[in-house]
């Protein structure tokens, strides 16, 4: 059921307003304890009233036991799948490259259709540590969502996560008169070209900005 938005009270309104400006901008949807906070509600059961409200009225679809278990219906094209969890796997640097470390952090759940299609088992996030990708509009504490270039070929321009000489970075790859390259989006850093090896591990797909809390492992 999708909501007639003449059947909203004006508050709920801008409630569902937030909702979808804070899902275009992060990929998230706000937790009860942020909509709390933002409308300046006396409770979190105040918050949850109004969420209740507009899952009644069709205009959201609720699921249980989850933090930002809130899901745009089908109002302004936003109907669509389930939730979908990435998991983060730890930070990347956009910078100089530093020694490689994976560790499961955490997920993030998004809409399964922000990045195009479903995400695949082989997709991941990494926190973005670092301005060497500001050009490409990546910059420090975003999450980079990839997929793993076990299931997706990289191709020459394309922004990696990859390993050069054993150490980590988020760059560019470019391949220049047959030598494959990394390269920032940055002019304070230079092109990066192995001395011994290059592994790409990992296709950008996109990123989720201004996310505050990851479910645990």
């Amino acid at each position: 059921m999708t909501a007639n938005p003449a059947s909203l009270t004006a508050h709920q309104a801008k409630v569902l307003r937030y909702l979808e400006e804070q899902r275009d901008a992060t990929g998230l949807m706000p937790s009860t304890r942020e909509v709390q906070a933002h409308f300046r509600f006396a409770s979190q059961s105040q918050a949850m009233s109004v969420l209740r409200a507009l899952e009644r009225k069709g205009a959201i679809e609720r699921l249980p036991r989850k933090a930002r278990g809130v899901l745009l219906s089908g109002r302004r094209g936003h109907h669509g799948p389930r939730a979908a969890s990435i998991p983060v796997l730890g930070t990347i640097p956009a910078g100089q490259p530093v020694d490689a470390t994976e560790n499961v952090l955490g997920y993030i759940e998004v809409d399964p259709r922000l990045f195009g299609s479903p995400p695949e088992a082989m997709t991941f996030s990494l926190q973005v540590r670092g301005d060497s990708m500001i050009g490409a509009s990546i910059h420090d504490g975003d999450y980079a969502v990839l997929q793993s270039t076990e299931s997706r070929l990289p191709h020459p321009n394309d922004i990696v996560a990859a390993l050069i000489d054993g150490e980590a970075t988020l760059k560019r790859y470019l391949v220049l008169e047959g030598v494959p390259c990394l390269k920032a989006e940055n002019p304070k850093y230079p092109d990066l070209i192995p001395a011994r090896e290059l592994l790409l591990q990992g296709v950008y797909l996109g990123l989720l900005r201004g996310i505050r809390h990851i479910i645990a492992a």
